[in-house]
């Protein structure tokens, strides 16, 4: 009688068991996989590169400076420009720009600039307030569109 209950408890076991154990059918949905997606999922790629075509052209500031951006094409998936630029009235110098989603990065000077969008207000130079299309470096440098 004893090995018939361990038999008969055994079974229940295995029922039980299998019961609870997840199912091998394929159109059951997946579980949610609990791992980060792999780099190659999250990095950007080229087709996110913004494109300044929009900018390409003369852009000035006050006093005969400015901007004149051109369109270098595309380098290893990265959106190129060629800034020449009046920065002050000393300096006056061509850099190569990268497109970035905040506007198109350069180096002058051995630092890190960017060029991006602004009002003539954001720009903090009187000559340019009240302008909606212009770009700026830093606060004091600015060029707009008439």
């Amino acid at each position: 009688m004893i090995a018939k209950a361990r038999a008969a408890t055994t079974a229940l076991l295995a029922l039980a068991v299998a019961a609870c154990a997840p199912s091998a059918d394929k159109d059951a949905a997946p579980e949610a996989a609990e791992t980060p997606p792999p780099v190659a999922a999250i990095t950007p790629t080229a087709a996110a590169t913004p494109s300044y075509a929009d900018w390409v052209g003369k852009w000035t500031g006050p006093e005969g400076l400015f901007v004149t951006i051109t369109d270098a094409g595309a380098d290893a998936g990265e959106r190129r420009y060629t800034l020449e630029m009046q920065a002050d009235l000393d300096t006056r110098a061509s850099y190569k720009g990268t497109a970035t989603p905040e506007g198109i990065a350069f180096e002058r000077g051995g630092e890190a600039k960017l060029l991006r969008k602004a009002t003539g207000d954001e720009t903090g130079l009187k000559w340019l307030a009240g302008k909606q299309d212009c770009l700026m470096v830093d606060e004091g440098e600015g060029f707009c569109r008439d």
